[in-house]
């Protein structure tokens, strides 16, 4: 590590204090983030955080300070456009996840973002597929995959309801619906 970056011992306490508690989270990400400014895994930490907050613009410029300083944090990436998806801003995060789709074919980032990019056309049994390849791909992030069920979940039920003639709904509304996305503007 560099002094630019966080100790594995000064992350490692930051998590345990950001699981033992929920209160103060942001203020103990932003006392490190002095500390140490450019590194972006604790903007990307302190994005995350501000989003589960609802504070969207505050968690969108914290998550794009990461990307801003490691443009191949790829998992921030991800992200962020997930973030931007889910706040209603579709063409932003097809944007954000651009260089995601470069990846090799067996990465399974790009596999999700195929299947976001499908679920954003509301092609949603091509979204599912994508998504049920990339789980099967990423043993690296486990708890993503439990994320990417949910929606794989929703997905079949828009289908079923398409079948069953009912109104469909956009894709970007389920994620709005399901994920409570912020505004960004």
């Amino acid at each position: 590590m560099t002094d630019a970056l966080a100790s594995d011992a000064e992350m490692t306490d930051l998590m345990s204090a950001i699981e033992s508690s929920d209160a103060g989270d942001d203020a103990k990400v932003e006392a490190l983030i002095g500390r140490y400014p450019e590194d972006p895994r604790l903007h990307f930490m302190l994005g995350s955080i501000l989003a589960g907050k609802g504070r969207a613009i505050e968690a969108h410029k914290a998550m794009s300070r990461a990307l801003d300083l490691a443009p191949g944090f790829a998992v921030a990436r991800y992200q962020l456009g997930f973030f931007e998806l889910t706040s209603g801003e579709p063409a932003r995060a097809l944007s954000t996840w651009g260089p995601l789709l470069a990846e090799p074919r067996d990465n399974y980032l790009r596999v999700f973002v195929e299947g976001m990019t499908h679920l954003i056309r509301d092609e949603f049994a091509d979204a599912i597929g994508r998504f049920e390849a990339g789980i099967k791909l990423n043993r690296d992030n486990l708890p993503m995959n439990n994320d990417i069920r949910l929606l794989i979940a929703e997905c079949h039920k828009l289908l079923d309801r398409a079948s069953g003639g009912d109104d469909e709904l956009s894709a970007t509304s389920l994620l709005l619906n399901r994920f409570g996305g912020g505004t960004l503007q």
